[in-house]
């Protein structure tokens, strides 16, 4: 597989793909873009992150930007880190969720948000120019270290309004904790911890970059903390990817919310808080527009892609957003996906409500989710072609084409969208069970018959 080059950063499988000269030079290019100053540097637990680090690190000083570099932290720490240091910028070393062979440089700008497509657009031009603004001796970068960025993280949830650690440790909950290995290893524990937690039974948490089981925190790879969960008798099991970015959760019956929930739940806590709108991207559950809907709020939705979401949510003066994938984004924080406060959100939550997690997961409307694709090569047709067909056949409809094509239904959606990096097209449908989900799948696949 070539490497992977977006506006967000580049992806590879290190030592084929991602090489160290690549990451030096797509690491020129986003120095020589800023024009130099302060760039926070943070990574996952991945075997290669330490060898990736001292890569970047030495090509941002080259390029004259300062270097804050902050180990082992979660994704939305780094954001957090910009912040903190009114830096131009930060470089995550992390492929989310991809195996562990994999690395990738996730690029953040002076707001500590993932670049937009125009801001992208100009570091993948200059590394492709190789006009890079190397400096002389006396005009290189500095590099430093900030040991506390974690802690940091750490308070600014605790001192969001609306959580209320006492409350949290009154109501002396257990949880579990699979951070598989990666960077929520010794962030999430500490988390807890300081929300007055103190059983907290951790399962893989050692930042070693050796990851267990696939580290995408689907259901078929999380069987392992639902038994765990009912064995101990939790309250309530947390799961985060390689830079805990994205939280799925487990109840106290050991069976998993399923995670276009986690961000549901989110809403439902802070709207019932703060009013206000909330924005979710358009491959999204329907889940999220019922809990706004019980608000008396409007749901917004984006093109997908976390920066599609951020984005709508600062037009839409949203109060809180997320994305189905297990991402919440919370504003009053950073304008990124963290699961640590969602973690502390949830856990709030379930003491303000006095419930148990599989209670409140009862009182949620049950949706259904189907996931397919279709190989363009065997239609004999290319992308646009198959996305303009369905948008006419479902005009009546009004399709949704802000992101491939979106359909409507009473009952349920089908949307279609066609990959950067494949001859496929992607097909996610929801229904109020797993039989509708895939009707609304069968809709186009017996269209393209």
């Amino acid at each position: 597989m070539a490497l992977m080059i977006s506006v967000s950063g580049i992806r590879g499988i290190f030592g084929t793909d991602l090489t160290p000269q690549n990451l030096s030079k797509f690491t020129a290019a986003y120095g020589t873009w800023l024009e130099g100053g302060t760039v926070v540097v943070g990574r996952d637990s991945r075997v290669t992150g330490q060898l990736c680090e001292d890569i970047v690190a030495a090509t941002l000083a080259s390029v004259g930007c300062d270097v804050v570099k902050v180990g082992i932290v979660p994704t939305p720490t780094v954001a957090m880190g910009v912040l903190k240091h009114k830096a131009a910028g930060g470089i995550i070393i992390s492929a989310s969720h991809n195996p562990a062979e994999w690395n990738a440089l996730k690029l953040l700008n002076e707001k500590s948000e993932f670049l937009d497509a125009d801001q992208g657009k100009k570091v993948i031009e200059i590394s492709e120019s190789g006009d890079f603004a190397y400096q002389p001796f006396d005009k290189i970068g500095k590099i430093t270290e900030d040991p506390d960025i974690l802690d940091d993280h750490i308070q600014k949830i605790l001192d969001l309004p609306y959580i209320n650690k006492e409350e949290i440790a009154a109501r002396n909950f257990s949880v579990a904790v699979d951070a598989v290995n990666g960077a929520g290893s010794e962030a999430l524990p500490r988390l807890l911890e300081k929300l007055g937690v103190n059983t907290v039974h951790k399962l893989h948490c050692t930042p070693n970059g050796i990851f267990p089981h696939n580290p995408e925190p689907l259901p078929a790879h999380l069987a392992e903390i639902c038994e765990l969960v009912k064995e101990k008798k939790v309250d309530l099991g947390v799961v985060t990817d390689p830079d805990a970015d994205r939280l799925a959760l487990v109840d106290d019956t050991g069976k998993l919310f399923g995670e276009e929930y986690t961000q549901a739940t989110a809403f439902d806590f802070i709207l019932g808080k703060t009013p206000g709108a909330c924005a979710t991207n358009l491959s999204s559950s329907r889940v999220s527009d019922d809990v706004a809907r019980e608000h008396g709020q409007k749901c917004y939705r984006s093109a997908v892609g976390e920066i599609n979401v951020v984005k709508v949510m600062q037009e839409q003066d949203a109060v809180i957003g997320g994305e189905g994938n297990g991402g919440v984004i919370c504003p009053d924080l950073h304008y990124g996906r963290d699961a640590l406060v969602g973690t502390a959100m949830v856990l709030q939550h379930l003491a303000e409500k006095g419930m148990s997690s599989s209670e409140y997961r009862a009182s949620l409307p049950d949706y259904f989710m189907s996931k397919n694709k279709i190989q363009l090569d065997d239609l004999g047709k290319d992308a646009d072609e198959v996305l303009e067909m369905i948008k006419e056949h479902f005009s009546s409809l009004e399709p949704n084409t802000v992101d491939g094509v979106k359909i409507d239904f009473a009952e349920g959606w089908v949307h279609l969208r066609k990959s950067n990096t494949e001859p496929i097209i992607r097909i996610y449908s929801e229904g109020r069970s797993p039989e509708a989900a895939e009707g609304f799948a069968g809709k186009i696949f017996d269209l393209l018959k």
